[in-house]
């Protein structure tokens, strides 16, 4: 009997409030990994932090980690150009897609913007 488990994956973009930088990460719980962005955000630890990329405006669902990996790899090579036409064809508005993840209301900005 083979029996193979469903797994999920998401390569997903975050920007900053105003839109200007770009986040690309993989991860396989999205919401939970949108929120420490979120909670990160203005720590110069990191990159998604000290930018202030924690919403979300497109994502990619995988069930193989090899195949999001590579796709992550693929976009991060990319040029701005052609990341935001890849945006734009999917969310045209560059729309925050992030709150639909969680149950709470937990905003959109730090306390410092």
């Amino acid at each position: 009997m083979n029996t193979k488990i469903a797994h999920n994956y998401y390569v997903y973009f975050t920007t900053n409030p105003g839109r200007t930088t770009l986040y690309i990460g993989v991860t396989n719980n999205l919401p939970k990994r949108l929120r420490e962005h979120f909670e990160q955000c203005g720590s110069s630890r990191t990159f998604a932090g000290k930018y202030y990329c924690y919403n979300l405006i497109y994502y990619e669902w995988f069930q193989d980690v090899n195949a999001a990996i590579a796709r992550e790899k693929q976009l991060k090579g990319w040029s701005r150009d052609k990341k935001n036409a890849l945006i734009g064809k999917i969310n045209p508005g560059w729309d925050f897609a992030t709150e639909p993840f969680f149950d709470d209301k937990w905003g959109r900005f730090c306390g410092n913007l």
